[in-house]
């Protein structure tokens, strides 16, 4: 396998740190998560004159800013001004911001570079880059990925030296990477459909791509799952093919989008395909792999392709995978108590995510679901409810929703409750758990209602639960 040669050349004309020297910057979006502290110490540090701006105020952002404390930064919280925008160079967009905003429309309008993290990475990296996406189980494929590949560095026929995990999975520097890499590395990178977008933008994809399924998500940004999923196929619309060093491309095989997207591809110059699906994970390694459900299956298979690709080892394949550990959040056992289970799954912010849940665990169960409105249908979980569940516990503002979909599927006995704050919906639980069940926070939405992000959510539950 030779593609260290190629990834050394595919990097974008002419753009690296020198381009952003004395730049008016403009920073939309500080956030924990989106790129924004990393932007804008990559360009403070690259010698531009740096405005951060954020409609979120100082107090809200304070821990947020803490990385690029000493650097010469300026701030505008609390507010988005236009004259900001309209005298910007450069204007580095987070992910969350559509980009037909007013604002962002106002700095094309006087000539400003639209760019985001994302973009500014893809073109200035040297090394190859193995991009994951999909609707579910993005992070626990990203993260087995790069611990696969890693587990390869050593052997006589691997080209590279190092494995960096990154993207759209917890709170990574992006750029910041950009220091360090050489050709002679591979980055994973998790790459959200909002990111996908703007890469469109520039016509660029990664060198192996993956896609581990598509179910309606975001249609609050998209609109339409039509539109959703052709943003997602830019994964693969605009992978660099050549005859010379093939792209790798990796669908799920039970998906029927994913599906046709094989055949589209495959066979086609320069590329190399592969279609996976949970049966093709040996059970050898289903002995020893800790992550449960179906779903996860699905995850090792497409980690598994890829790791064949790269050509790790079979053997070291298997001592990774044995050693690969539950992500935080992801179907997270955090405490047993008088025989109870209670697992946290606060990144399932979509219908399918709490499905797969729900079906990989065959005991009794008790559910915390509910939270920001996306505008996705919840009929199929209502109807998944309604059937594998004891006791249901809503909350946050797709609640009413949800109920209404678990009483459209017919009688049942499963008990529907609300809660106004998690303490209260981990005490509902605590109520109505016996010994062997299982208590999941797993709730089918984004978090936006009532916590900050996912990650708040899932703290203010494993608080909750260490205090019974």
């Amino acid at each position: 396998m030779r593609f260290l040669g190629w990834a050394h050349q595919s990097i974008s004309e002419g753009m690296n740190k020198a381009f952003f020297q004395n730049k008016r910057v403009v920073v939309m979006g500080l956030g924990q998560f989106g790129g924004g502290v990393d932007s804008a110490a990559f360009a403070a540090r690259a010698g531009a004159r740096v405005l951060v701006t954020d409609k979120a105020a100082a107090d809200q952002l304070a821990s947020a800013a803490e990385p690029l404390a000493g650097l010469p930064i300026e701030y505008r919280l609390g507010e988005h001004r236009q004259e900001d925008f309209a005298a910007a160079d450069v204007v580095i967009v987070n992910p969350a911001v559509p980009p037909e905003h007013p604002l962002i429309r106002l700095a094309k309008a006087n000539h400003a570079m639209i760019t985001s993290q994302v973009e500014l990475f893809f073109q200035m990296c040297p090394a190859p880059i193995v991009g994951i996406s999909g609707a579910n189980g993005k992070s626990t494929t990203t993260s087995l990925i790069a611990h696969l590949l890693a587990a390869g560095i050593g052997q006589t026929n691997i080209p590279y030296r190092r494995v960096h995990l990154s993207g759209n999975i917890g709170n990574r520097p992006l750029l910041g990477l950009l220091d360090v890499l050489t050709a002679e590395d591979v980055v994973v990178l998790e790459i959200s459909s909002f990111q996908l977008e703007q890469l469109a933008r520039i016509q660029k994809a990664p060198y192996a791509a993956v896609i581990t399924n598509l179910t309606p998500n975001h249609l609050d940004r998209h609109g339409t799952f039509e539109t959703y999923c052709r943003i997602k196929e830019t994964l693969f619309r605009f992978q660099p093919c050549d005859p010379q060093h093939p792209c790798l491309s990796v669908f799920n095989a039970e998906d029927p989008i994913t599906h046709n997207w094989f055949t589209t591809y495959c066979g086609q110059p320069g590329r190399t395909c592969i279609a996976f699906c949970a049966e093709d994970v040996p059970a050898s390694l289903l002995a020893t792999f800790k992550c449960p459900g179906r779903a996860n299956r699905f995850n090792l298979a497409a980690a598994l392709a890829v790791a064949s690709h790269f050509g790790v080892a079979p053997d070291r394949v298997a001592e990774a995978v044995a050693t690969f550990r539950p992500l935080d959040s992801r179907l997270q056992l955090i405490a047993e108590k008088n025989g109870v289970r209670w697992y946290d799954d606060s990144k399932a912010t979509t219908p399918v995510s709490t499905l797969a849940a729900l079906n990989g665990i065959d005991e009794p169960k008790i559910l915390i679901a509910g939270g920001y409105d996306k505008g996705i249908d919840f009929s199929e979980l209502g109807r998944c409810i309604a059937q594998r569940v004891k006791v249901v516990v809503l909350i946050g503002q797709t609640a009413p929703k949800i109920e209404q979909a678990i009483q459209a599927a017919g009688p049942s006995d499963v008990l529907i409750r609300r809660a106004e704050t998690m303490a209260q919906a981990v005490a509902e639980c605590q109520k109505a758990a016996q010994p062997g069940d299982v208590v999941l926070l797993s709730p089918a939405c984004a978090s936006y209602d009532m916590f900050t992000n996912y990650i708040q959510r899932a703290r203010a539950f494993i608080d909750a639960v260490n205090a019974l």
